[in-house]
């Protein structure tokens, strides 16, 4: 359904960490303006684990209303609570967005069972496009292909977010759903490799900071010229590796702020980027231009 260079938006908030709204519509006029191929709202990157349920709801709303039928909204919605899961999906259907992403439970680690029930429980509550999201890094559960195999047949889940970053668990997945899901790199370093091998895009953090760059790479993957594909992403390497020197999203939040996108406002437990980091992400945006 989607493919591309497709964001995981930040949520732009003031000092006190309050959503800055006016910040939140330049961020999407942003991505709109430099091709970036879809928007992924209050996912990781946009600190959905410190929004409530109503604040959730009420920023995928303004950022449909923001995106105005001009770029597709992807709405995270996971949980670790199957009914909560279930509550933010319908809230991001009713808002508009084209689809949700839902995270593996994080915390209560399901066995590979309770995966599979979880997600094709959404699915048959929710009648939305849903894409399936394993970050095992973040979680401590990791959705097994063969569990993938089993949901690709829930005709409403239509693609998974990889993101072990482990090209040959991204190729056995394509090998064995690819005609059921499609599958999305959720690691930006690996993502240009697994696009070439038949992924249909990259859900990103460095989006962020170089969408245009990133769009540019991530259609010629998709168009099978590694060498153009590979020139551009070799400019960005530095912020494939350096907008995770501290968790997700301290570094891109702070590189945003330093090209005058959005306030500093992050919220607790996060902190701004510590000092000794600046220098390092400052090179990154350079390097990439």
């Amino acid at each position: 359904m989607f493919s591309g260079s497709m964001v995981a938006l930040v949520t732009p908030m003031h000092a006190d960490g309050r959503v800055d709204q006016a910040s939140l519509e330049k961020l999407v006029e942003f991505h709109v303006e430099n091709g970036t191929d879809a928007i992924v709202a209050m996912g990781t990157t946009g600190e959905s684990a410190t929004l409530d349920e109503k604040e959730h709801c009420k920023v995928l709303k303004q950022v449909v209303e923001m995106a105005k039928n001009r770029i597709p909204i992807i709405a995270g919605t996971g949980a670790n609570s199957t009914s909560e899961a279930i509550e933010l999906t319908q809230c991001a259907m009713d808002a508009g967005v084209d689809a949700c992403l839902l995270v593996t439970p994080y915390y209560n680690k399901p066995t590979q069972e309770g995966l599979y029930q979880h997600f094709k429980k959404i699915a048959e509550s929710v009648a939305i496009p849903q894409i399936l999201y394993n970050v095992p890094g973040r979680t401590a559960v990791d959705m097994l292909p063969e569990t993938v195999a089993r949901l690709a047949g829930i005709a409403n889940i239509v693609g998974i977010k990889e993101a072990t970053g482990d090209i040959q668990r991204g190729v056995q997945i394509i090998e064995e759903c690819g005609d059921q899901l499609d599958i999305y790199s959720g690691d930006d370093a690996t993502a240009m490799e697994l696009i070439l091998l038949g992924a249909k895009g990259d859900i990103s953090v460095t989006a962020n900071v170089a969408p245009k760059a990133m769009h540019e790479m991530c259609a010629a993957a998709l168009a099978g010229d590694r060498e153009t594909a590979s020139a551009i992403n070799d400019r960005l390497l530095g912020l494939h590796s350096k907008l995770f020197v501290e968790s997700n999203p301290i570094p891109v939040k702070w590189a945003l702020y330093e090209m005058g996108l959005i306030p500093d406002g992050i919220r607790l437990p996060l902190t701004v980027l510590d000092a000794q980091y600046h220098d390092v992400v400052r090179d990154a945006i350079k390097q990439a231009s």
